[in-house]
């Protein structure tokens, strides 16, 4: 296993305190076809205001109504097509035609003048408007009626997976209790709108909503949000705090030192921001494919209609000018518009049964070509909160001696690691065999217990008070206890590791997952021996968020051609990394509003075992997706060499045409069993981590 850190470590977590562009649309332009909501040419299903709302439900209202007076006009063709006069019958299919597939016209004319040609919308072009050419009306409706179809059942569920998740979403604090200067009284302001000089009010469990500088009153504070440092930190007078920590157990006063635009979580935000632009766009696997397919099917089509009026006696160019538009028509892949799409559906469908919200078809396509995954540590391979993971007596003490005297010690203190002390201990705690109990920040805590002197904190209490003692190297936080001034041991309190994390990381590597990197904000000695104990590969400890987007950077450049890396974290500071990632992943039960709005992927129970999961459905998804490509493909061929030998008519290749689509579909049903056939995971309790 490989070690990095980026800083010497200091002795005691306490006191750590780490300190070519690509468009960022994923797959924008309109030549998409299975694309998510945000990425079809007919709109996006999702959004993030209520304005935004109110346009997708109009979209998808507009999308149906197109469906629905197509396919009614088109009954109206085939039911009453003989009694109309012929004017009147193109018109009806004419109508029916351009309800449906005017998106995909205007998708086609706009990449034309851009310069990409040769894609599906192109292809479906000359296809419908080919069979228009040979009067073929009814085949032309039915091809866009059918991409339609299948884009809308896409866009739907794209819709409801960003809509699930935005239902999640509250960035950043809305407002500061600012502190009028003439009589003590609070008044509620948006944070843009406190100057710098202000008095601001915290209470307790808030978040602090802009940097400053603490003027009144102590508290722990919670700052794993920025820095990933698992365990709080206690704050007073003259200490700087950053926007975006948590007050634990005090009001905290704070001058303002720096605007909200400067703030630190502005500033995170703002590198989530150009990460997003650096990210290059996930190409999904049916448009690389089409932008192949579509140039042979053309050049087939195109010498069909020339090559034999020129070779072959006798022939005629008006009858292989009809071949080559009955190929064209045959060649559009309605099978794989529609099925491709439902195999997205599926996915994501099955992937959700999981537990497991993924927010558009790019990113199974993503999950399907990972390479390397990094993982952050506190919230995601560990829980986030702490228990005591050893009792170490010395001295003639026992066990169960030192955890009484620790706990009894730290029994007043509201100090998180303090409160894993006294849970740990399983006997009753007699508050009358306490006395003269007192508080020293950064140090510790000293007692009278039972009449005899007692002290519990750091080492460097212990080194203050000249106790004689070892193991300053143990993992995990430390806390020494002294009774009647001689060392009686130590107990270590440690982030939990989630019980499914190491079969998690097991089930990857198992898939072919190659790399296995952890990225931490935390102490260098906590994060390896939880790295050697999870069986990771390389672990880089004491990072800040700049740190990590770098890091993943050069990861990234050291991946095999067509393969990916992801990153799965929860907090605010994991948001620029996730977004730089070719596949963000966040844990949206204890995660982080922020790094719910970066990841592409989101874990709705926190259970880091849906990682692997996740994988196997996107790889899944993938393999139905090029089974119903080869199978459609070889379908075609033998139908396009019928249509070219004037064997199969325009109704005998439509009839095929449809076999074939709806064998297609039905094999893309198989993804929507993808989350029974993976099974329900065993239950497990999600302990949820205090004050986040």
């Amino acid at each position: 296993m490989k070690h990095r850190s980026t800083a010497e470590p200091e002795t005691q977590i306490e006191e750590l305190s780490p300190g070519e562009e690509t468009p960022s649309a994923a797959c924008s332009d309109d030549s998409c076809s299975c694309s998510s909501a945000s990425e079809s040419p007919f709109g996006a299903s999702g959004a993030e205001s209520a304005d935004a709302k109110a346009a997708g439900r109009y979209r998808d209202i507009l999308q149906l109504a197109r469906i629905f007076g197509s396919v009614a006009l088109l009954g109206i063709g085939f039911f009453q097509g003989a009694a109309l006069p012929r004017p009147g019958y193109i018109a009806v299919h004419l109508f029916a035609y351009l309800l449906v597939a005017w998106p995909v016209l205007r998708a086609a004319a706009r990449n034309i003048v851009h310069g990409r040609v040769f894609d599906e919308m192109f292809l479906m072009t000359i296809a419908t408007l080919g069979a228009f050419a040979i009067g073929e009306l009814a085949e032309a409706v039915a091809v866009m009626l059918f991409y339609s179809v299948g884009e809308y059942f896409q866009d739907l569920a794209v819709g409801r997976s960003r809509r699930s998740i935005a239902a999640l979403m509250d960035l950043r604090p809305d407002t500061a209790r600012v502190l009028a200067a003439d009589d003590n009284t609070t008044q509620l302001l948006p944070p843009e709108q406190v100057a710098v000089g202000r008095i601001i009010e915290v209470l307790p469990g808030e978040r602090i909503p802009l940097d400053g500088v603490v003027v009144e009153g102590e508290s722990g504070v919670d700052t794993s949000a920025l820095t990933g440092e698992s365990v709080p930190r206690m704050v007073g007078p003259e200490d700087e705090v950053s926007a975006g920590y948590i007050t634990e157990n005090g009001l905290l006063r704070v001058r303002v030192t720096r605007p909200f635009g400067e703030s630190s979580i502005a500033r995170v935000l703002e590198l989530a921001q150009h990460a997003a632009e650096r990210k290059a766009p996930t190409e999904r696997f049916i448009t690389r494919f089409a932008r192949v397919y579509t140039p042979i099917v053309v050049a087939i089509a195109a010498a069909l209609a020339i090559l034999p009026p020129l070779l072959l006696p006798g022939a005629s160019f008006s009858d292989w000018l009809y071949r080559a538009l009955v190929v064209l028509v045959i060649s559009c892949p309605c099978a794989l518009v529609v099925s491709i799409p439902l195999s997205y559906f599926g996915g994501i469908g099955g992937a959700s049964r999981r537990r497991v919200l993924v927010k558009g078809a790019t990113y199974l396509d993503a999950l399907s070509e990972l390479h390397t995954v990094v993982f952050d540590k506190t919230g995601t391979l560990t829980r986030g909160v702490f228990t005591v993971t050893a009792v170490v007596p010395r001295n003639g003490f026992g066990a169960e001696e030192l955890l009484r005297m620790a706990a009894h010690a730290e029994s007043g203190s509201t100090h998180p690691i303090a409160r894993a002390v006294v849970a740990s201990h399983t006997g009753r705690l007699d508050p009358a065999a306490v006395s003269e109990l007192r508080e020293e920040k950064g140090h510790g805590v000293f007692a009278r217990i039972d009449g005899k002197p007692v002290m519990a904190g750091n080492h460097r209490l212990m080194h203050r008070e000249a106790v004689t003692h070892s193991d300053c190297e143990a993992a995990g936080t430390t806390v020494f206890v002294a009774v009647d001034g001689r060392y009686a041991g130590h107990i270590v309190v440690s982030d939990e590791i989630k019980p499914e994390a190491k079969e998690a990381i097991r089930k990857l590597k198992r898939l072919g997952i190659e790399r296995v990197v952890m990225l931490t904000g935390d102490n260098r000695r906590i994060a390896e021996t939880v790295a050697e104990q999870l069986g990771i590969d390389e672990v880089y400890a004491e990072l800040l968020p700049e740190d990590k987007v770098e890091l993943l950077e050069r990861l990234q450049g050291e991946l095999p051609t067509g393969r990916r890396v992801a990153f799965v974290g929860d907090g605010i500071n994991d948001a620029p990394v996730l977004m730089r990632a070719d596949l963000g992943i966040a844990m949206g039960g204890l995660g982080s509003d922020a790094a719910i709005e970066a990841a592409d992927v989101v874990l709705m129970d926190d259970g880091v075992d849906r990682v692997p999961s996740a994988v196997e459905v996107g790889r899944r998804t993938r393999a139905i997706v090029r089974q119903n490509i080869a199978f459609t493909l070889g379908a075609k061929a033998v139908f396009i060499a019928l249509g070219a030998a004037g064997i199969a008519g325009m109704w005998l290749a439509v009839v095929g045409d449809m076999g074939v689509t709806l064998l297609a579909v039905l094999n893309a049903t198989r993804t929507l069993r993808l989350g029974g056939r993976l099974g329900p995971r065993a239950g497990r309790d999600v302990t949820r981590q205090e004050n986040r």
